[in-house]
């Protein structure tokens, strides 16, 4: 039972480790907290001080409190004082050898009884335990920065874990105040194998000219509803950090969608990391771009399901709409590429497309033909009806679509496989990341369909295999399953 866990040991007190050494204590179990030398003993011993400081100056703890936390940690350099541990967490780099080599010393030192659990995000925890004697008591028990506030913890069992284990530990991780979330051992786990997909997705539309750094994180932000753009959490979580996931998702995988762009790949190698380094995507120091004067549009066609719509909102603003033969600029409201309708235009190159998105985003879509002046123009109508306009090429679902739908269909091919239930993922993905939805709840929203509608459309345009609708999602779709909240 949980309630055997009495003594953690920590190897690793930088930010995450001493992190996760404080959740514990705060539970009231006695941690003993291991570094390689006084340095990084030293500096162990300040992250702890220094994040239950804060916890005291923002009210969340007293003096006393606080004191009693630390007095449950114990700092040592030798991982010999680990012997009578119940569990033992590693937080040290996510370099397979060093952990390899941990698991064999610990193994070594360790009680028989004693559980050993690896912090990794992303490494086969598999491999790890096949370093031990013991690998029916080898974990994984990866929390989330910073580990004190964040609510989910992934437990990770293997095809060798002893049975009720994971159990036993999911259940230690709900006496830290947290949410587990149960899953096999596959690269990623749930949260990192869903998120850096998509991220790396952002990187290949920037990098092919899709849209802009800025207005693909203002797409997601106001279209899609998430915390951050894609190019703001890259740089938070470190993009040396992100290269590394993609590379171990890769390499079991080797599926295209994992291969990180190459936008992100000569960063890291630049040494552009993000935050950490003053620079990743955005500069530390980035000068404001000075606002472009729009030219006006006096004389607007608007076509397309919505268009009655949007030309009422047009005309509230105070500008009329006119017959396209007429027009200086033609806008027509669509999901999926416009460049169609030109041919039938008296004057192609004044077409420009237009997607609402989430009640506050317009993408600004234009084609091969679309003058600049006219997509400039677009963009002033969007701002005239209070929406934000985020100008793309006219390819098949534009911005948020074009990231939406390939990780719902992430999520749907997860599940299909019967590696997380669809209610775990959908906590792993709202706690681990912030999400306002899960991918299930978002699929539901939207409607399965239309998703699927969606993917047919990135697939037929792209033709790379992780666009295809997910088996399961052609099913359901079929048989006129409308969400998953219909299934049993």
């Amino acid at each position: 039972m949980a309630g055997s866990f009495e003594t953690v040991g920590v190897v690793g007190l930088g930010t995450m480790g001493a992190g996760i050494a404080e959740c514990f204590a705060r539970a009231g179990i006695a941690v003993i907290g291991v570094e390689a030398g006084p340095e990084a003993l030293a500096r162990g011993r300040g992250h702890l001080e220094d994040s239950t400081g804060r916890a005291v100056a923002k009210g969340r703890l007293s003096e006393a409190e606080r004191s009693e936390i630390l007095g449950r940690v114990t700092l040592t350099v030798s991982l010999e004082d680990l012997a009578d541990a119940d569990l033992v967490i590693e937080a040290v780099p996510e370099v397979m050898d060093f952990k390899r080599a941990l698991f064999t010393d610990l193994d070594r030192i360790c009680k028989p009884s004693a559980v050993l659990a690896t912090n990794t995000s992303s490494l086969s925890v598999t491999e790890i335990a096949a370093t031990t004697g013991r690998a029916g008591r080898v974990i994984g028990m990866h929390f989330f920065n910073p580990a004190p506030v964040m609510r989910l913890v992934e437990v990770i069992h293997t095809l060798i874990t002893d049975d009720g284990l994971a159990g036993e530990v999911a259940d230690l991780a709900r006496r830290l105040g947290k949410t587990p979330v149960t899953v096999g051992d596959r690269a990623g786990f749930v949260v990192n194998r869903l998120l850096l997909p998509y991220l790396n997705h952002a990187a290949v539309l920037l990098e092919n000219g899709v849209a802009t750094r800025d207005g693909i994180d203002t797409a997601m932000r106001l279209g899609a509803g998430l915390p951050m753009g894609p190019f703001a959490l890259l740089d938070l979580i470190g993009l040396d950090t992100s290269y590394e996931v993609l590379s171990v998702l890769f390499r079991e995988s080797h599926d295209r969608r994992h291969a990180a762009a190459p936008i992100l790949r000569e960063r890291v190698a630049a040494g552009l990391l993000g935050r950490k380094s003053g620079g990743g995507f955005h500069r530390a120091s980035e000068p404001v771009a000075p606002a472009a004067d729009e030219p006006s549009a006096g004389l607007v066609a608007v076509l397309g399901e919505g268009g009655d719509a949007f030309a009422a909102r047009l005309s509230a603003a105070g500008l009329k709409s006119v017959p396209v033969e007429d027009a200086e600029v033609v806008v027509a409201l669509s999901s999926v590429p416009v460049v169609e309708l030109a041919p039938g235009l008296p004057h192609p190159e004044r077409l420009v497309g237009l997607h609402l998105v989430g009640g506050q985003v317009a993408e600004v879509a234009s084609t091969a033909l679309t003058g600049p002046e006219v997509a400039r123009a677009a963009e002033g109508l969007v701002r005239l009806v209070g929406l934000v306009p985020v100008p793309c090429r006219d390819r098949a679902e534009f911005v948020v679509d074009a990231l939406l739908y390939p990780y719902l269909n992430d999520a749907v091919r997860m599940y299909d496989s019967g590696y997380a239930t669809r209610d775990d993922i959908d906590t792993a993905m709202r706690l681990g990341c912030g999400y306002q939805a899960g991918p299930f709840e978002k699929l539901d929203e939207l409607g399965l369909e239309t998703v699927r509608d969606g993917l047919r459309a990135l697939y037929a345009e792209y033709r790379e295999p992780f666009l295809a609708p997910a088996p399961l999602l052609e099913q359901l779709v079929a048989a006129g399953v409308r969400s998953f909240r219909d299934l049993p």
